[in-house]
């Protein structure tokens, strides 16, 4: 299946058209804001997020949708403020995209996907950003956060060399973290020893080449199916079972 760019064109512009006529006349598009549609962007992207764990392409197509719905919305309100459209929202990506693939439109050579995000990340660099780590959202899941934060310094070369030092820093961190029961540590220094673990523990996912992110989320779906499972199956109220009895549901659940 290709793209009738024609037609992909045609079906955008009735969707602006389609906005256009929803904020003169629809009573909740009309008092919408960008502060209001946040929170809803915010629910939608997880929605798709979802879809595309489960591999749900009707899901994908229509939450992609929605999405494409709320950046119209945003370049609408921000239209009527005379501040930008939606033309120059798309004209700036674009434009972004041509300058960071030197290797495609001019004529840098790169021999692998890690060149290409190294120029990538000192391209930004040379557009006037002062940090690596300034296009890491503040907002972001602390999990996400420390992921994307470990891949742009590692453009850098701030980067273990091998899996085996990296597994051996989990270790030491999870020794530092039991080390505050012995110890007798304050609650601070426990949560710090703690986040220091799952710190080293999301370094270490990046080299197995694993989305620390995705896959806790798996496990999530896992355990829901298997209590979901266990409070269908049981023939008496949880909290009068006993632990043995619950997991011998959770054995059954596992072998569906």
């Amino acid at each position: 299946m290709s793209v009738n760019y024609k037609e992909a064109s045609k079906e955008f512009e009735r969707l602006l058209q389609i906005m256009d006529e929803l904020r003169e006349k629809c009573p909740w598009d009309k008092k919408q804001t960008l502060e209001s549609l946040r929170v809803l962007t915010i629910e939608e992207t997880y929605e798709l997020a979802d879809a595309i764990l489960e591999k749900d392409m009707k899901g994908i197509k229509e939450e992609l949708g929605d999405i494409m719905l709320h950046l119209v919305f945003y370049a609408k309100i921000a239209d009527e403020k005379n501040a930008f459209n939606i033309k120059d929202s798309i004209y700036h990506v674009c434009e972004k995209l041509i300058s960071r693939h030197p290797h495609i439109y001019g004529d840098i050579e790169v021999k692998d996907e890690e060149e290409v995000k190294k120029n990538w990340e000192q391209l930004k660099l040379k557009e006037g950003k002062k940090s690596l780590l300034e296009g890491v959202p503040n907002f972001l899941p602390a999990m996400v956060k420390a992921y994307r934060m470990q891949q742009k310094t590692a453009q850098v070369g701030f980067e273990w060399e091998n899996r085996t030092q990296v597994w051996d820093k989990v270790k030491e961190e999870m020794e530092e973290l039991e080390a505050t029961f012995n110890e007798n540590d304050s609650m601070e220094k426990r949560e710090e020893e703690f986040g220091d673990v799952l710190f080293s523990l999301i370094n270490y996912a990046r080299f197995i080449n694993v989305d620390p992110e995705t896959a806790l989320e798996k496990i999530n779906k896992k355990f829901k199916y298997r209590f979901q499972y266990i409070e269908k199956k049981a023939t008496k109220p949880l909290q009068d079972m006993s632990l043995e009895q619950m997991d011998a549901l959770w054995n059954e659940a596992k072998n569906q």
